[in-house]
Order: structure tokens, then sequence, then C-alpha cells
């Protein structure tokens, strides 16, 4: 059987400051306002936990298609914490059973001040043997009501930094 890597590289740029991006990654009251509202859970040294939890308002959703939900939808252990500059996580999405069974993936984010105000943020997915979940954080899936993917959730976090509003405000 052969495997071939999937990658996905996603960059975007900010007027705001790398402190502000960290913030907005790693914190759950900035990650339930934007994208698709999670709270995240990080215990920021490498081996530690990474756990996302679903809003109300997402598990109603959810609910209301006749998806049940478990507790973590989200998890993944911590691989590198350089605040502000990058963090390395896996990722193994759990509120799907088909992606639940896949590998865990790997996540990247980098950080870079530009000056005046401007960063660019790179997201970096490793998606070796996951096909379900390349579909979904690529925005194939859109069209099925799952949104996206991290192009979506990354322009909701810069709209959200810039503005102070996210797409749903």
């Amino acid at each position: 059987m052969t495997t071939t890597q999937t990658t996905q590289v996603h960059r975007i740029y900010i007027k705001t400051t790398p402190e502000a991006i960290w913030d907005a990654i790693t914190k759950p009251e900035w990650t339930e306002r934007y994208g698709y509202t999670g709270l995240v859970d990080f215990d920021l040294r490498p081996g530690g936990a990474y756990n996302v939890r679903a809003t109300e308002e997402f598990r109603t959703a959810a609910e209301a298609r006749g998806a049940k939900l478990p507790e973590i939808i989200i998890d993944g252990e911590v691989q590198e914490a350089d605040p502000p500059r990058k963090l390395v996580h896996t990722f193994r999405m759990l509120m799907d059973e088909e992606m639940a069974k896949e590998p865990a993936t790997r996540i990247t984010y980098e950080i870079k001040d530009h000056g005046n105000g401007l960063c660019s943020l790179t997201l970096t997915h490793e998606l070796d043997g996951a096909p379900r979940l390349t579909a979904l954080v690529n925005g194939s899936l859109e069209d099925y009501g799952a949104g996206g993917g991290h192009a979506w959730v990354l322009s909701d976090l810069k709209t959200l930094l810039e503005t102070g509003k996210a797409f749903a405000n």
C-alpha cells in the first residue's frame, strides 16, 4: 500500500501584533469568537495536551442536524511552543466517526512580525493518511454544511483581529 503526503499551507497578513495572533490561536476566550467557535485548551509545553470543546451554540446547531458530539471534539498533543512565534501540535478530529479513525495529523503555526504593525501567520497542516480530514480542512465539504476549512477560519481570525468583529457579527 502506497501512502502519499498531503500538506496544506495557508498564509495571511494581519494588521496586529504577534502576541494578539498567539492569543487568538491559544486562548478560548478568542477561539470561541471566530471560525467554528471551539473552546481550545492548550498545555503549552512539549507533550502537553491540546483539546477543543464545542461551544453551546455549536453543539446546539450540530444536534439540530442530528449529530451527537463528544465532549472533546478535537484532540492532540503539543510538540513545540515558542510564544508568540511558533506552535506545533498534532490534530485529531473526533466529532466525525470516520475522521476519528484517521491518524493524527500535524499543524504548525508560524507568526512573523514584519514591522509597522503587520504580521504574517502561516498555517501548515500535514495531513498524511487522513483523506476525509483533508477534504474538510481544504473546504471541499463546504457545500455539505461543513464550512470553508482553514482558509475560512483564518479569514475570520484576521477579520476579528482587525475589526473586532467576526463574520457572524
